[in-house]
């Protein structure tokens, strides 16, 4: 099992670890600032740092899955190709220094909280999600149009006034209370341990937040870190989806 340090704090850009597994698909450790691909937002990239005999670049980082194609508690570092001989020399129990990519995960954090902000401004389920460092897109199902230019006044609105977000929980009895809460079609929460994480945007002390959602993915603090971004392009998918593509201003 691999603990992730990014689910309490996003902003961690490396810690200590050590290897418990290295085979076809990657490498396993104890701890992890890592990100995986999962719920739209792409997995982190980076290097594992070693004391002896050099760095290993990490391209992407994925869910280890079971025999039967299943999820499971351990987090894969996928090296970048053209690394064999160095990965030949990794043992189980080396210590290793994981360091993300900063720049590229501060992106993605600051869309997927923008993509949060569209919800808001497009109260509609969620068919489709994908959240890169150079652009994001969210699919609603619904049959009206939408306007580009209000929806990227919205978000404007929204980011100057620097709304803070806070990580929360919830029990999955009080998810089922209230089912309304996952806006996404596609991807249902991670369940098991009788807790699902929140996020909510929204100051403290007001009762209807700007946005509330269980959500296992990294944030910014604020929504005045996101920065100057513009929906690029509506598209209508279907007769039942519309999909808003959001980019850097």
């Amino acid at each position: 099992m691999t603990d992730d340090l990014f689910r309490s704090d996003a902003y961690l850009r490396e810690c200590q670890a050590r290897v418990l597994r290295i085979d076809d698909t990657g490498i396993v450790l104890d701890r992890t600032v890592f990100y995986p691909l999962g719920g739209g937002q792409a997995g982190d990239s980076g290097v594992l740092r070693f004391a002896k005999d050099g760095d290993i670049r990490i391209a992407d980082t994925r869910k280890a899955k079971d025999a039967e194609g299943r999820a499971t508690d351990d987090i894969v570092h996928v090296p970048a190709p053209g690394q064999d001989e160095r990965l030949a020399s990794l043992k189980v129990g080396d210590s290793v220094t994981a360091s993300i990519d900063w720049e590229r995960r501060h992106k993605l954090m600051r869309f997927h909280t923008a993509t949060h902000l569209l919800c808001h401004l497009v109260p509609q389920p969620v068919n489709g999600c994908s959240i890169t460092p150079d652009y994001a897109r969210l699919d609603f199902h619904m049959t009206d149009p939408l306007d580009k230019d209000a929806l990227t006044a919205g978000l404007v609105r929204l980011i100057a006034e620097a709304h803070p977000l806070v990580v929360g929980a919830i029990t999955d009895a009080e998810l089922d209370a209230n089912p309304a809460l996952v806006k996404s079609m596609s991807v249902q929460p991670p369940r098991g341990t009788g807790t699902v994480r929140t996020i909510r945007i929204g100051r403290p002390g007001v009762e209807d937040a700007i946005d509330f959602q269980p959500c296992g993915g990294t944030h910014v603090a604020n929504t005045g870190e996101i920065g100057a971004i513009i929906v690029t392009k509506i598209e209508k998918k279907s007769a039942n989806s519309r999909r808003v593509v959001l980019g850097w201003a």
